[in-house]
């Protein structure tokens, strides 16, 4: 802990002079390290939320808002769809600039980002955009997608969020495989420097086409320690922290002096996804019985009832397409016995799985490992730093892994991207089927084309119901995003919610002292 709070003040003492100016946010996350920060490569809650200030997309959510309702311009001033939904026209701003010398944002580059985004050797979420027949540059400062068929969400897809960033094509061209640790942007703040394991700094960006930024550096800081990070907080050495996802943590930090605590949606929802291919979770039975050795009820009053709510669907509650119509497995460790003795194993099971170190992630799995072991499952738990994490599971080494998502909320995201086949881990059109779920593929591939309302609705729900059949996964709670800031700091917006996770620092958030 000492080396941690140590590094933040050496760090602290190079920004003295902004800090004392009241320019300087400085920033405390709970990971150890950055991951990639490539937007259309980076998956984790730290790297994303980080990025969320770098990028712009064709259109936004209005910063401090997570609900479609709110999509408004961003690069794209305007846009028309046709009357069938297949055909999108964009007409670009002229004033934005990509950071440093890379020259202004045009269609080309809009087009580049697209399909860049669309290739699986590039992207983490080529997936999400299979329904893209072309994306063209009609002029200067016009872009036209066609649709191979409509789809639930465009204009979702093209915020600032996963592949819907825009990036600079002369940048990720002239930087390469460097771009992954030097990313370039169009937001209102430009990376600056990485140093391992201690923080990445971001300075503002001068020709942002909203105005110059009033805060001038953001120094990001890699504090994993729940406790390291509370205290740097306490002591003034950072003025924005992440924090522990739980109601305890909320109510003690709200009592401190100054302090402004967010409770912030969307919700992530942690999943726990059985790995079907591997013994003995490739049995029904054994499936079930870890389903019904699931307290969720406990996990909510573990987690905080005011921050926690129980998830039952493989779709979160509020999104739309959301059913509660699935099979459900209620909690018996009498009934998880039975089932595993029936599956051959009377004497029980022991699995294994890897996890990353992420405290809120990992007191819910100690939670449930705890439940487990109370009907004789012996859940073994490897833990690794949390970009370790994403790169392991994604190689399809867990027999368990605990995901907690945010995505954009309509269905089709959470079922296309986590139970359908094509989104299997290693394989070529991987995203995060880390069960090996099939059994609702014709279900979510129908709702995904569906020009009737009710039709879609009804193949959705199909869906949710056969995948909590099969138990391809077993969902827990939705955890809602605790952060806490100096209420000397003024975001300029109401912080409601942030698909990226992040609270919206933008060009309007100052220091008031």
């Amino acid at each position: 802990m000492n080396r941690l709070i140590g590094l933040a003040c050496a760090g602290m003492v190079s920004a003295s002079g902004a800090f004392a100016a009241g320019t300087t946010l400085n920033v405390g996350m709970g990971s150890a390290d950055a991951g990639k920060l490539d937007p259309h490569v980076a998956t984790s809650t730290p790297d994303k939320g980080l990025l969320h200030w770098m990028f712009n997309g064709l259109v936004r959510i209005k910063p401090g808002q997570s609900s479609p309702e709110f999509i408004e311009p961003d690069i794209a001033e305007s846009w028309t769809s046709s009357e069938d939904g297949l055909t999108w026209v964009f007409t670009l701003r002229q004033d934005v600039d990509c950071h440093g010398d890379y020259g202004g944002i045009d269609a080309a580059d809009v087009v580049y980002s697209l399909s860049r985004s669309a290739n699986p050797e590039q992207s983490s979420f080529a997936k999400d955009f299979a329904a893209f027949d072309s994306v063209e540059a009609t002029g200067d400062y016009e872009v036209t997608i066609k649709l191979k068929n409509p789809v639930p969400s465009l204009l979702g897809m093209l915020v600032p969020y996963h592949g819907g960033n825009i990036v600079c094509q002369d940048a990720v061209e002239a930087l390469g495989e460097e771009y992954q640790r030097t990313p370039i942007g169009t937001g209102p703040f430009m990376f600056d420097e990485y140093q391992p394991q201690q923080y990445v700094k971001l300075v503002a960006n001068p020709e942002y086409f909203r105005g110059e930024p009033k805060i001038k550096e953001i120094f990001y800081r890699y504090i994993p320690s729940d406790a390291s990070r509370d205290l740097a907080f306490q002591s003034g050495e950072i003025d924005m922290i992440y924090g522990k996802q739980e109601q305890t943590w909320s109510e003690r930090i709200s009592k401190l002096p100054n302090t402004k605590v967010t409770v912030m949606k969307p919700g992530e929802m942690s999943v726990l996804h059985l790995n079907m291919t591997m013994p003995p979770l490739d049995d029904v039975r054994v499936r079930k019985a870890f389903a019904h050795a699931v307290n969720r009820d406990a996990m909510v009053q573990f987690k905080g009832p005011d921050v926690t709510l129980s998830a039952i669907s493989p779709v979160p509650e509020g999104n739309m397409g959301y059913t509660d119509q699935v099979p459900t497995y209620e909690y018996s460790i009498d009934k998880a016995k039975e089932l595993l003795t029936e599956a051959g194993y009377p004497d029980g099971v022991t699995i294994k799985a890897i996890h990353t170190t992420l405290p809120g992630m990992l007191s819910t799995m100690e939670a449930v490992q705890s439940m487990l072991r109370d009907a004789g499952i012996n859940m073994e738990i490897e833990t690794v730093e949390h970009a370790t994490f994403h790169e392991q599971i994604r190689k399809d080494m867990s027999q368990v892994v605990h995901y907690a998502a945010a995505r954009f909320p309509v269905a089709d995201v959470y079922l296309s991207q986590f139970f359908h086949s094509d989104a299997t881990v290693n394989t070529p059109t991987a995203v995060a089927n880390f069960s090996h779920c099939a059994v609702a593929d014709d279900d979510i591939s129908g709702a995904r084309v569906a020009t009737d309302p009710a039709k879609q609705a009804e193949m959705w729900a199909s869906a949710q119901a056969k995948i909590m059949e099969e138990v391809c996964a077993v969902p827990v709670v939705q955890s809602l995003q605790l952060w806490a800031w100096n209420d000397n700091l003024d975001l300029g917006t109401e912080v409601v919610g942030s698909l990226n996770l992040s609270p919206p620092v933008t060009e309007e958030a100052f220091f008031k002292d």
